[in-house]
């Protein structure tokens, strides 16, 4: 059996974003599920609008989801290629010369010359029926009465898209092209192509649309977001590929969490869904905080350490790096997104922390000042200061006072974080220390 060859092929006119990845995803996962070999494609054929910016953004993005090619390949470094198998049709009669008439601005046919500058190469489409098998979607089938010539080589020298992906496709040797269904009408035409230049064909796989919750297109508001975008949000690339993956296809068992391995292993193109996918962004940040929670904490650590450098929170050449990964373990099962840790985690590295206003008139608008007093004189003299420690000088203190707990524990919190939620209030107290944890109390008792 022919070695799997399957291509992925941007356009470095603008980012990766959500649908470009999840074909990335697709043909690499088919290619390594074969064992065969994933090629990438930029086709730069458009020199005004391809750019250095975008080409960097989409190959980092790719290598960042972990989708390494196999060999890569740029079409502008093609054109005399192109060229060539254009003068074969033109010269076998199945293509003819065309130009614009400057004053009609109206084309019209050159035949048996030469070609010349502002002359394009136009194939002739014959009446026939066209058809094939996806390997999704089962059989499709056109007319080319609905299909106009089609141009190969424009008047300004460069290739037409369906023609320099043809011939690409032919001599690079792809074997299943597996895109969006957005280039289904583009199939046709590309069938005559491979046809008439003697070319076998690949099989084809054409992906459903993503579509927003909504149920309409994809729009920026509404998630296709670039994929350096999701990166700079705080989504880890396994999380992205997991969701990408479901996009479209499931490992069976409604199972949602599975591994790169694993999901190569199962992956078969066969069994990707006909209907439209929906992007949910609800559903990628529950996936998001799967894989954070279950993430090894020094690997974790490495995310965080830029973005708490960039708050201005800490020096990553000079600062304890226990103590962060402490503070990474005490707040990992409830993030979102890795910038939530800097956000929620903020008290533990300033003293200057927002307060929420609503909590500080709910739990803090009575006089605790007693209160706080009678657990400072506590914490003062606990030893050894630990969380067992500091829970049971609380509990005995409630006691004694014949309150509850939560009269004290929540006014606690939001003085010492400024939050009504977070970690443990003794795990709170603990890592913040004896002496900062007394400190902000005692501002408070002062007046706040």
């Amino acid at each position: 059996m022919d070695t799997v060859r399957v291509r992925f092929a941007p356009s470095p006119t603008g980012n990766l974003h959500i649908g470009g990845a999840r074909t990335a995803l697709f043909n690499w996962f088919y290619a390594k599920s074969k064992q065969g070999k994933f090629i990438l494609r930029i086709e730069d054929t458009d020199q005004a609008r391809s750019k250095k910016e975008y080409f960097d953004e989409i190959t980092f993005s790719l290598n960042w989801l972990g989708f390494h090619w196999d060999e890569l390949y740029y079409q502008s470094r093609r054109f005399d290629i192109y060229r060539d198998y254009a003068r074969k049709l033109l010269d076998e009669g199945r293509a003819y010369l065309s130009r614009k008439v400057p004053d009609a601005g109206l084309e019209q046919a050159v035949q048996d010359q030469p070609v010349e500058q502002g002359e394009a190469i136009v194939f002739k489409v014959l009446p026939q029926k066209v058809a094939f098998r996806d390997l999704i979607r089962g059989e499709i089938s056109f007319d080319t009465e609905v299909i106009k010539d089609q141009v190969l080589i424009k008047s300004d020298g460069t290739p037409a898209y369906n023609f320099a992906c043809v011939v690409d496709d032919a001599l690079m040797g792809i074997t299943h092209v597996i895109r969006g269904d957005d280039h289904i009408s583009n199939t046709p035409k590309q069938i005559l192509l491979y046809r008439a230049l003697g070319f076998s064909l690949p099989s084809f796989a054409h992906l459903p649309l993503i579509l927003s919750k909504e149920g309409g297109r994809l729009s920026k508001r509404k998630g296709a977001t670039a994929i350096s975008e999701y990166r700079e949000m705080g989504y880890l690339p396994e999380a992205l590929v997991n969701y990408l993956l479901l996009l479209g296809w499931s490992p069976g068992g409604d199972r949602e969490i599975i591994g790169t391995e694993e999901s190569i292993r199962l992956f078969d193109i066969a069994h990707v869904n006909k209907t439209a996918a929906v992007l949910d962004l609800d559903k990628l940040d529950w996936m998001n905080n799967q894989y954070l929670k279950t993430k090894d904490p020094s690997l974790l650590m490495e995310e965080v350490l830029p973005l708490l450098e960039k708050a201005g929170y800490i020096d990553t050449n000079n600062f304890d790096r226990n103590y962060v990964l402490s503070l990474i373990q005490l707040f990992q099962a409830r993030l979102t997104t890795l910038p939530d840790f800097v956000e929620r985690a903020d008290f533990f590295f300033r003293d200057d922390f927002p307060l929420d206003r609503e909590a500080r008139e709910k739990f803090l608008s009575k006089d605790l000042s007693a209160e706080f007093s009678l657990f400072i004189e506590r914490l003062k003299k606990l030893e050894p200061f630990d969380i067992a420690a500091v829970e049971s000088a609380f509990r005995d203190l409630v006691q004694e006072l014949a309150i509850q707990s939560k009269v004290l524990i929540h006014p606690v919190r939001v003085a010492l974080t400024g939050k009504t939620v977070g970690p443990g209030l003794f795990e709170v107290i603990y890592y913040l220390g004896r002496e900062r944890t007394i400190a902000r109390l005692e501002w408070w008792i002062k007046g706040g």
